[in-house]
């Protein structure tokens, strides 16, 4: 599966921590487009690396990718 056009679920919900990005918060590389300004550099974190598109995380739309992503970082976070 390719990354959806205009999404960007993937760069706003989760945490970043080797940015200090907080959840729900963009990150500062996703561009207006909402694509990665770090797609295919060697500086690009390697949590972002690792994560790819399917259909499980992404669902049918972008709204539902930012429901399965939040859910996932509320059920990962620590002291949850």
């Amino acid at each position: 599966m390719d990354c959806r056009p205009h999404c960007g679920a993937c760069c706003i919900a989760p945490s970043i921590s080797s940015l200090g990005k907080p959840a729900g918060v963009p990150c500062p590389h996703l561009l207006a487009d909402y694509r990665c300004a770090l797609f295919g550099k060697p500086e690009r974190p390697a949590v972002c690396v690792s994560l790819r598109p399917t259909e499980d995380m992404c669902g049918t739309c972008r709204e539902e990718a930012m429901a399965h992503l939040t859910r996932l970082e509320s059920l990962t976070h620590p002291g949850s």
